[in-house]
């Protein structure tokens, strides 16, 4: 064989090569942009998740605002009647009614 041949077959073999490293890192390129689309999909899927989930959360604390509401009517009702009250069996039916109503805002806190 030629020196000619020889540095034919060898530039061929060197080319083949660099054509394989630059397929092979345009598909890693490939696969990583496909894993990147796949994640943000994720994560677009999860905030859409969260978002459908807000108005029932906004029920909820609706519904708990209005019954806090009517707990702390209840004490400041029940207050009232401890301050209004005319006789000692008035007060002391005030403060027993004034003591379960802290009790429930108590135990709603």
């Amino acid at each position: 064989m030629s020196p000619l041949v020889i540095v034919l077959i060898v530039t061929v073999v060197v080319l083949l090569v660099l054509v394989g490293v630059v397929i092979g890192a345009y598909n890693g390129l490939v696969v990583l942009r496909n894993r990147v689309e796949e994640a943000w999909s994720d994560i677009t899927v999860q905030l859409k998740r969260r978002t459908d989930l807000i108005p029932n959360l906004v029920n909820s604390v609706k519904g708990y605002a209005t019954h806090e509401k009517e707990v702390f009517e209840k004490v400041a009702e029940a207050r009232s009647a401890i301050m209004n009250a005319g006789s000692v069996a008035e007060t002391a039916k005030a403060e027993k009614c004034f003591g379960g109503r802290v009790e429930e805002l108590v135990c709603r806190i």
